[in-house]
């Protein structure tokens, strides 16, 4: 081990419209307060995480695995080691700038003879990852002064985006908020009827109209809808794009100002949703989705499965900014709020 403190561990049926038809009215399902209790610090308890070993094995794999290898019956540190780990850090997508900032530190360790042995060396590398990714665990915080407090997520088809709403909004009942959906991914068809599942299994309201519908008018009816009836969080689904996409980028910055005239301040969160197997591909997307919308916080899923989850320090080394959550499984359970040093333990255990 290395040294980490131990954590504790009615279906919707929107009416649709054909497009270029009349705008069809807006149906909710009926919302069922949720009677669960918030804790006291308005942050749900974490939840035990005895798997996140075994749910990042992958990520391990091209990681922590590599740093078992390269101080295997090894007693002297010397620059052929930190060769080495710089190397299986690279590997393993954590980055060049990421890496360089490592690599510094334990050098700096090193020459003022802070440690002695490998065993020394290991607590140290533990120690610096979690500092450098310390910046970036920021929990997602809803101010109540907004409500609804509105989050759009945005991201490319296939990073799971759809899917994290889905369990986003059980995380947030978990803390007794209301929750409502918006299905703005009005080009395909497919989305709006994932949006509906998701609704009826957390068994709150999702708005919807047709496919082609205009994805701002959905999402503008949806806060709405949210305002009449007090729902705490508004969570709107955006089409999946590529951020070279002009068009549609241009389209979600329509969609920010549409919000803008029921709600000043809204979005309150601009989330991108982020497949942590595009790995620097992913943080390229990630910049230019920045660019165009200014982001607020990262979720960033797919991490049991691939052997890139070194991207995280190459998202708090590059761009610093908040990583929510990270998305370690199928389970309703498995999009959970990012820790730094149970992310670090888990990869070097």
């Amino acid at each position: 081990m290395f040294g980490f403190g131990k954590p504790k561990k009615s279906s919707n049926k929107p009416v649709e419209q054909e497009p270029g038809t009349a705008p069809a009215p807006v149906v909710d399902t009926p919302f069922n307060p949720c009677t669960i209790t918030a804790p006291a610090s308005g942050q749900i308890e974490d939840a035990e995480p005895t798997d996140l070993t075994e749910k990042l094995a992958k990520t391990r794999r091209g990681f922590g695995d590599g740093m078992a290898d390269f101080v295997l019956g090894k007693k002297e540190l010397d620059r052929e080691m930190l060769d080495e780990l710089e190397t299986t850090l690279l590997s393993a997508d954590v980055g060049i700038e990421a890496t360089s900032e490592i690599i510094d530190a334990l050098q700096a360790q090193i020459s003022r003879k802070a440690f002695k042995n490998v065993d020394a060396l290991q607590i140290a590398l533990g120690d610096i990852m979690t500092a450098l990714l310390k910046p970036c665990e920021q929990p997602l915080p809803i101010d109540s002064e907004h409500r609804p407090y509105v989050i759009l997520v945005v991201g490319i088809n296939g990073a799971g985006k759809t899917t994290s709403i889905g369990k986003l909004a059980h995380h947030f009942q978990q803390q007794g908020k209301s929750v409502l959906l918006a299905a703005g991914d009005t080009f395909r068809a497919a989305a709006v009827e994932q949006l509906k599942e998701w609704g009826s299994r957390n068994d709150v309201p999702v708005v919807a109209q047709g496919t082609g519908a205009d994805p701002a008018s959905v999402i503008f009816d949806a806060i709405e809808s949210a305002s009449s009836k007090n729902i705490d969080i508004v969570i709107a689904d955006t089409a999946g794009r590529l951020h070279t996409q002009d068009n549609l980028m241009e389209e979600l910055k329509k969609i920010k100002r549409v919000m803008g005239k029921f709600d000043a301040s809204a979005p309150h969160e601009t989330l991108l949703i982020m497949d942590a197997g595009f790995g620097q591909n992913g943080l390229q997307q990630a910049q230019q989705f920045h660019d165009a919308m200014t982001l607020t916080g990262l979720a960033v899923t797919k991490l049991d499965g691939t052997a890139k989850g070194g991207i995280l320090f190459a998202i708090a080394s590059k761009l610093k900014l908040p990583i929510r959550f990270i998305g370690v499984g199928e389970d309703i359970e498995d999009l959970r709020p990012f820790h730094a040093g149970e992310f670090v333990e888990a990869l070097l255990e």
